[in-house]
Parts: structure tokens; sequence; C-alpha cells
């Protein structure tokens, strides 16, 4: 056999360039580069050989090391996991800042190869620069903690371990069911060594992602389940979106009237406008979905992994009746809810149902019940983007003003705070892809890094980054990364001097407010909201701050200077980041829905006694589905 003499780190950057998936006939390069950060564990073997085979796995140079694994996720998610990127760093801490990134792109099935140094296999030079030495195990470094946040982990202790570590990786990688994080820690001398590769493992290589069908009878019997209910419910995944299945489920619906709700992943697989469409459904959904799922006797889950959001913590769906038909591709999933498992492609599954149920349809009162919730929650939405709050505005009428600003084809990114959950009720998503919000992890700090990696997907799109102060401050780093790659981001950044959302969730338990605040410390304390007074917000200017990493800066104080902020937005040819303060205690109500955070069963404060008798009564609702 034909054999070429690399470094174990030049035999992998070689194999991950010819790489290839292919589904429905359509084939693609599944790697589209490397992002790094390179230091002394990497910088010689990873390094070098992506500075080789640059023109087959360009590198990409980040300024944070989770912000890049955010990038990688967000890119895969944006295609639909059809493709994805690997980033490299040195042992130590730029391993160990990965590791958040690792965890969100796990939960969310997302697949992102990682490549962080490790210490040297021979231990000659041990204990070397940021080795973690532990006294009872030998073989431990810092980057045994990937391992309960990767799919799949390896360590390469051989140079010739290349070959049975590259091919189980792309396995992973290219399983719809188990795709994830993988870690291949990568020892700095092994990655210099070299070894007679087989030429035939630098072949090109077709991954072949399928569309896997559950069994006839599987299919059979949740055909006999949805003929005979009569209230029944789809709750739309993430799964109908990276499964292209949005067709398919809109005809299904418009032929048999069930109506749809829909999970933060799984936003967009209807328009907004559709009768069927009742938008967000759990601990932030709209009124709409959440009377549906209260009364529905049929629950039929696709391509999700009913968190505890999308059943307002097991409280969403009362009736005693009700019993889940559960559409995935991962059996993990499917068999949640002690529902019905079809295991299988959503789309191609979809089809296959729709067929069965032929001729079935929802009586007539039923389907016109949800297109008049549908209808009545559209005005509920209209009246939150125009409420005309002063003298800062609400956070709803920003959210309103980007949402009526953008073309269908633009995306809304976000993860965390009290955005997300306004976002996933109000959002009027008109195309599938429109809609990336992290929500598996709800990671403070994704924003920025994910909408880099959604234009990097898509740069045909306007994307708009929705982002609070509190993430903007965890993570801005990748402003840089976007103006020096060309990737123009559009940044509305709403400040409110703080954490509002766990504002909001403190005042709920009893605690107003306490540590949330962004203020000065007064006779030993940081700020309650009963004790907020003028003067005390603290001096930071997160608008110079991004003009200082380069971006563009507008500043506004209202909804009309926002929307011409946006309109002048559009003629800067580099990120642009809209400050705009908002009021920190106008939210969004919430609609119908429980989310289970315990409060103290007993305190010394009145007020954490009350939340806890109000708790105990929500959590009364909450279920067993068996």
């Amino acid at each position: 056999m034909a054999t070429v003499r690399l470094t174990a780190a030049q035999a992998l950057v070689r194999f991950l360039t010819e790489q290839y998936v292919q589904r429905d006939g359509i084939e693609q390069r599944f790697f589209a580069g490397c992002f790094g950060i390179f230091g002394h564990g990497n910088v010689a073997g990873v390094g070098q050989a992506l500075q080789q085979y640059s023109g087959g796995l360009p590198y990409y140079q980040a300024r944070n090391e989770q912000a890049m694994v955010h990038t990688a996720s967000a890119y895969a998610r944006q295609n639909n996991r059809l493709r994805a990127f690997a980033c490299t760093t040195s042992i130590g801490p730029g391993a160990t800042n990965m590791i958040t990134g690792a965890a969100l792109a796990s939960i969310n099935r997302l697949p992102v190869l990682l490549l962080p140094g490790d210490v040297f296999a021979s231990r000659g030079p041990d204990p070397v620069l940021q080795q973690l030495e532990t006294p009872h195990d030998g073989t431990l470094s810092v980057n045994d903690c990937f391992r309960p946040v990767s799919r799949y982990f390896d360590r390469v202790a051989r140079p010739e371990q290349v070959i049975p570590a590259a091919l189980a990786a792309m396995r992973v990688l290219t399983n719809q069911a188990e795709t994830g994080t993988v870690t291949l820690a990568f020892p700095q001398d092994v990655q210099t060594e070299a070894f007679d590769y087989p030429d035939a493992f630098f072949e090109k290589r077709i991954w072949h992602v399928g569309r896997p069908m559950p069994d006839a009878g599987a299919i059979e019997r949740a055909a006999a389940m949805i003929r005979s209910s009569l209230r029944p419910m789809i709750v739309a995944g993430g799964g109908v979106i990276y499964s292209e299945a949005t067709a398919v489920l809109q005809r299904l619906c418009e032929r048999t009237g069930i109506p749809v709700g829909e999970t933060q992943a799984g936003k967009g697989s209807l328009r907004y406008d559709h009768p069927c469409s009742l938008g967000a459904v759990g601990a932030t959904g709209t009124f709409a979905a959440n009377r549906a799922a209260r009364e529905a006797d049929l629950v039929i889950g696709v391509g999700t992994r009913w968190t505890d959001f999308t059943t307002a913590s097991k409280t969403a769906f009362q009736n005693p009746e009700a019993h889940f038909v559960n559409i995935n591709v991962a059996d993990f999933d499917a068999n949640k809810h002690a529902g019905l498992a079809l295991v299988g492609d959503a789309r191609s599954t979809l089809e296959a149902l729709d067929d069965a149920i032929a001729g079935y349809e929802v009586k007539r009162a039923y389907r016109e019940q949800n297109a008049g919730e549908s209808q009545e929650w559209d005005k509920e939405v209209g009246r939150l983007y125009a409420l005309d709050h002063g003298p800062l505005p609400a956070q709803s009428e920003v959210i309103g003003a980007v949402d009526s600003f953008s073309d269908p084809e633009d995306v809304v990114v976000c993860a965390a705070g009290s955005m997300p959950g306004d976002l996933h009720k109000l959002w009027r998503t008109r195309d599938s892809k429109g809609y990336h919000v992290e929500y598996g992890y709800s990671c403070m700090g994704y924003e920025i890094s994910g909408g880099l990696g959604v234009k990097m997907a898509a740069p045909e799109r306007e994307v708009y980054v929705m982002c609070g102060d509190g993430s903007y401050l965890m993570m801005n780093s990748e402003i840089v990364t976007s103006i020096q790659e060309g990737y123009k981001l559009t940044i509305v950044l709403v400040d409110n001097s703080g954490f509002s959302s766990i504002g909001a969730l403190s005042r709920s338990v009893g605690s107003d407010g306490f540590g949330t605040h962004y203020r000065y410390r007064k006779e030993g304390s940081i700020g309650l909201d009963s004790e907020e007074a003028p003067g005390d917000v603290l001096p930071v200017d997160l608008a110079n701050g991004a003009e200082s990493l380069g971006a563009y800066v507008i500043r506004t104080e209202n909804i009309e200077g926002l929307k011409r902020a946006l309109a002048d937005a559009k003629d800067v040819d580099r990120t642009v980041v809209i400050h705009i303060p908002v009021d920190r205690y106008e939210g969004v109500p919430d609609y119908d829905s429980f989310w289970d955070v315990p409060v103290s069963e007993v305190s010394e404060m009145e007020s954490v006694n009350s939340a806890r008798e109000e708790y105990a009564k929500s959590k009364e609702k909450e279920r067993r589905y068996l």
C-alpha cells in the first residue's frame, strides 16, 4: 500500500480537507475551516499543518476560545448541521476556555470538532507549563474536563492513532442523532511526530446523511391515535428545521387543521401568520399555544427534546387523556413522556404519517377556534410593539422596531436574559432560517459570536444581534473578528444597567432584585429594586467600548431614533452597534405558563413567604406523563 510521511497534525488536517457530506443528492465539503488561537501547545503542530494546507482548510483567527466555539456552533446550525468548523487551542486555559462552548454544542446537538493541545505524551519534560499534576492519576490532564460535555472524546497518544480517531470523529459529527462536540485531545509532542500514513486515508470520503424511517407498525399506531383524537396538537422543534420539513409540516396542517406550537429551536417551522400557527409554546409561550396545549388530548412532538421551557415544567399539558407521539431521529428523545416513539427523520416521517391519516381532519369548530386564537395573539403582539412607554422605551418596542424593519430572510440572533423569552413570544417569523436563538444552554455571551457564525453561513442575509448589556459585557471580543473577516453584523445593544431577566426572577421569588443591578455599593449593599436612586448607576459607556473595538456606533434613546439608526446602519460597510437604553421593569407578561424555580421553604422575609405560597400552588399542576 502506498504511503505518505506526515506529522500527526498534518495528517489530521489533510484528512479534514477531504471530508464531504451528502443528503438528498446534494454533496458539499463538511469543514468550512478552522478557528484557532495558537500557543506553545499547538503552534508547531496543528498551526504548522493549517499553514501547510490552508487551501483546503482555511484558518480563522479568533479573540476568545469560548467565542470561536460559539461561532462554529452557529455556523453549523444555520447550515442545518451539514457543515462545520474545527477549533484549535493550546493546552491549558486556552483549552478549558472552550468547555462552555463544547457544552453548548452538545446540548444543542450541533457538530463542532475541537482540537485542544495536550501535555507531552512522552512525559519527558513533565511538569510542563500549564500542566495539571494529579497525584492519584498520571493520565489526567485538564482536557479530561471535556469528557462529560463531548459526544465523543479521544486522546491521540500516538501518531498512528490519528486514523481511527479521525474516522470515529466523523461518524459522530455526521450522525444526526448523536452529533455534538467531538474532542480530540492532541499532545503537543505527538502533533509534530511523523508516521507513514496510507494514501487511502486521504482520499475523498463522502458521509451520507440519510432519512431513516420508523417501522410501518409504529406509523400505523400513530395514525390510529391521531384519527381517534379530538384536539390534537403538534409541537415543532428544531428537528423540523434541520430536516427541512417545514413544507411537509405546512401541508399536513393545512389538510388536517392540526395546530402547531413551536419551541425556541423550532420557531419558524410555520410562518407567524399561518392560521395553524399558534406561536411559541411553554414557559415563554403565547396564550394561543398554551391554551391549546392545556386542552390537547394528543401531542405530536416533532424534533423536540421536551425541555422544561417547552413543557412549562410539565404543567402545559393538563388534559388527563393527553398522550404523546414523538417523531425524532434520536430514540432517547422519541421515547420521552412515555410517548409512542417514531424514530426517524422528521421530514420523511411526517410524509409517511400524512399519507397514513389521509382523509382525517379536525372538526371545523376546533380549526376555527385555533385560527381565531392566532389572530388574537397577533393583536397582542401589535399592542406590545406599540406601547409608547416612557421615558425609556420597553424592550418589546425595541423588538418590534427591529422586527418591522427587517426583511423576511434576515436573521435575528440572541441567547440569554429576558430577550429570548420575549423574542420567542413576539418575533414574527417569516422564514424558517430567520430566527436563531440559542436556548438549549442559554449562554450569555453567545450573541455576537453566534451572529458571526450565522453571517459566515449566510453572508447574503442581514444579521441582527439582539444583546443585553449583561451578555455584551461577558463577551464582545468577536466584534473585532467580524471586522477583520468582513462579516457585517448589526448589533442592537439593549442597556438596562444590570441583569434584567434575573432581576425579574428575583422579584418573583420575593428577593427584590438582589444582586442584579450595576450600581455602586452603599452601606454594604449593591442594590435592591426598592433602593434604586438617581446617580446610583455605574458610569460604564458601552457604546464607547464598542467604538474602541472598531464598530460603527449609533446612540439613541427612543424608538423613533432606533428606526432611523436601523435605516442608517444599512449604508455602513462594517459591524454596527446601536446602543439604546430601556426600562428594566417593563416586561412582557407570562401567558398561562409556569417555570419551576424553587422558592425558599422558610424565610425571615415576608415577601419570600408569599412567593413560596404562590409557587406551591403552581407546582400542584405539574404532572408525570406516563
